[in-house]
């Protein structure tokens, strides 16, 4: 063994590196963690690969589309009459 190393031209990484992957660092809330942890054993897979298969399906469903002003319009129209043809007059 030496008694110093040179590192200087050393590069800092994974020593596998790994295709299709990148490591971050990332701050998760506690409770969704552990979540993740419990429904992963139960799964009998990592939780970072569960967290990983979740990300992939949200991201796959479309984005839902802003409410434009004739959407917000028709559903106003709608509940308004709909809450005349339900209430009631009470005589006293």
């Amino acid at each position: 063994m030496r008694n110093e190393y040179d590192f200087s031209k050393g590069k800092r990484r994974a020593v596998i590196p790994s295709s299709g992957k990148t490591r971050i660092t990332i701050y998760i809330d506690d409770d969704i963690l552990e979540d993740f942890k419990e429904r992963a054993e139960a799964q009998g897979i990592g939780y970072q690969t569960l967290i990983n298969e979740t990300l992939k399906t949200h991201l796959k469903q479309p984005a839902p589309q802003p409410l434009t002003e004739q959407d917000l319009r028709r559903i106003l129209r709608e509940e308004l009459l709909q809450g005349k043809s339900t209430s009631h007059s009470v005589n006293v």
